[in-house]
C-alpha cells in the first residue's frame, strides 16, 4: 500500500478512516465516496485500521491507501496520529462507534488543523449493541466526552441523528446525509444475468433477502414467517449473505421442515440480479442504521417488505408509501405481508419504487458531503 507521507497532495486532502473491507454497506459506501469527492476535485487517501476483506479486488489503483495494521482499534490511536502529523489532511473523515473514536482521540493529540467529521451508520442504543459487541454500549458515553472535539457529526438517518443528539453532540454540529446507494453503474450491475434455478426456471413465488448472518438481522424471524406462508403459498426464500450463524439457520430450516425450500447462497459480489429477478425482497431486522439494501431491491423495480425496524426502513419508504412495513419480531405479522405483495404487486409498481430509489443516488450524496467539508475548511 501507498506511503502518504512520500505523496504530494495539491487540492484539498480528505483522509477516509474506516476497520477494513469486509462486505458491508459502510465499507462499499466508502468507497464510493472516495471515487465521488476524487472526481469532485479532491485528493481522498483511504486509512484501514486492517487490510482484509472481500471487497479488497474493488480499491481503485489510483486510490492511495494507508494500513495502520493495529491488533485492536483504539491501538491505531498513536499511529493515526502520527499519519495526521505527517500528512495534515484538511479533513478527517471517520466511520462507525469506535473508529470514530479512536479519531478523536488521534486528531486530538495530533493538534493540528485537520478537522474530524464522524459518521454514524448503526444505532447507537444498547438494544443494537446487545446484538454486535458488549463494548460498543460506551460509545454514547465516549461521544459525550469527546463532543467538543469532534467538528461535525454525519447520521445517515434522522433517527440517528436524534441518538447522536442525545449523545450530546451540539445540534449545530449534527447533519443527516442519506447513503449513496444508486450509481451510474447501477442498471449495467442489475442487468447481469442471473444464474440461480429457481430464479431462471421459476414455477413458483421467489424471495430474496441480503445481508450478513448475525442475529441483529433477525433471519430466524423471516424463517419462522416464510414457514408460516407456507402453509398457504408454495414459494421460495433464496438468502443472500454470509455470517456466523448459517449453521443455525440452516438448523432452523430443517427444523421448520422448509429446508427444500431455503437456499443459503453465501456471500454474492453483485446481489442486484437475485433482487431483479425475485418477486419480492424482504428485511426482516431488528434495527438499522439506513437500510442500502432496500433501496438496492427498489431500484431493481423489486416490491419490498421491511420490519419497522429503528432507523431507516420507514424514512425509506414514506411510512409505508413505497413498500409494506412491519413490527420487528413477529412472525405471525410478517408471514401475511409475504402473501399480500404478491396479491397487491400493481401497488408498488416497478416504476414507482425506482422514482423513489433514485433519490439516493451517489451524486446527491457526494454533493452534501463536499458542501459540508467546504464549510468545514
Amino acid at each position: 500500500m501507498n506511503d502518504c507521507t512520500k505523496l504530494k497532495f495539491k487540492r484539498k486532502l480528505v483522509a477516509i478512516y474506516f476497520h477494513d473491507l469486509s462486505p458491508g454497506g459502510v465499507e462499499r459506501q466508502t468507497l464510493v465516496l472516495a471515487k465521488e469527492l476524487q472526481a469532485r476535485g479532491m485528493d481522498v487517501v483511504l486509512v484501514l485500521h486492517r487490510l482484509r476483506g472481500e471487497l479488497i479486488p474493488l480499491l481503485p489503483l489510483e486510490l492511495p491507501v494507508v494500513v495502520l495494521g493495529s491488533r485492536r482499534t483504539l491501538q491505531d490511536v498513536p499511529r493515526l496520529r502520527r499519519f495526521l502529523l505527517d500528512t495534515r489532511p484538511d479533513i478527517l473523515l471517520a466511520n462507525v462507534d469506535i473508529n470514530n473514536i479512536a479519531a478523536a482521540l488521534a486528531n486530538a493529540m495530533a493538534g493540528t488543523r485537520t478537522r474530524l467529521v464522524i459518521c454514524q451508520h448503526n444505532p447507537l442504543s444498547a438494544d443494537y449493541h446487545a446484538t454486535v459487541n458488549w463494548r460498543h454500549r460506551f460509545v454514547p458515553w465516549c461521544y459525550r466526552l469527546l463532543a467538543s472535539r469532534i467538528d461535525h457529526a454525519v447520521a445517515v438517518s434522522s433517527g440517528i441523528a436524534g441518538e447522536l443528539l442525545r449523545s450530546g453532540i451540539a445540534p449545530a454540529k449534527v447533519s443527516v446525509i442519506s447513503n449513496a446507494v444508486i450509481g451510474e453503474d447501477f442498471n449495467e450491475r442489475a442487468a447481469v444475468p442471473v444464474s440461480h434455478p429457481w430464479l431462471v426456471n421459476k414455477d413458483r413465488p421467489v424471495f430474496v433477502t441480503a445481508g450478513r448472518l448475525v442475529a441483529m438481522k433477525d433471519h430466524a424471524t423471516l424463517l419462522q414467517a416464510f414457514a408460516l406462508h407456507l402453509r398457504k403459498r408454495p414459494s421460495r426464500l433464496i438468502l443472500l449473505g454470509d455470517g456466523p450463524m448459517l449453521q443455525l439457520l440452516r438448523d432452523r430450516a430443517h427444523a421448520a421442515g422448509i429446508a427444500d425450500d431455503v437456499a443459503f447462497e453465501g456471500f454474492v459480489p453483485n446481489p442486484l440480479p437475485y433482487m431483479r429477478a425475485a418477486d419480492a425482497f424482504v428485511l426482516s431486522s431488528r434495527s438499522e442504521g439506513f437500510g442500502n439494501v432496500l433501496i438496492e431491491a427498489m431500484g431493481c423495480g423489486t416490491p419490498v417488505i421491511s420490519t419497522d425496524c429503528p432507523h431507516g426502513p420507514r424514512e425509506i419508504l414514506a411510512h409505508g408509501e413505497f413498500g409494506i412495513l412491519v413490527p420487528p419480531r413477529d412472525p405471525a405479522a410478517l408471514a401475511p405481508a409475504l402473501s399480500l405483495i404478491l396479491d397487491q404487486r400493481e401497488q408498488w409498481s416497478g416504476d414507482r419504487v425506482r422514482s423513489r430509489a433514485a433519490a439516493f443516488s451517489y451524486e446527491a450524496c457526494a454533493d452534501r458531503y463536499a458542501a459540508l467539508f467546504d464549510s468545514l475548511i
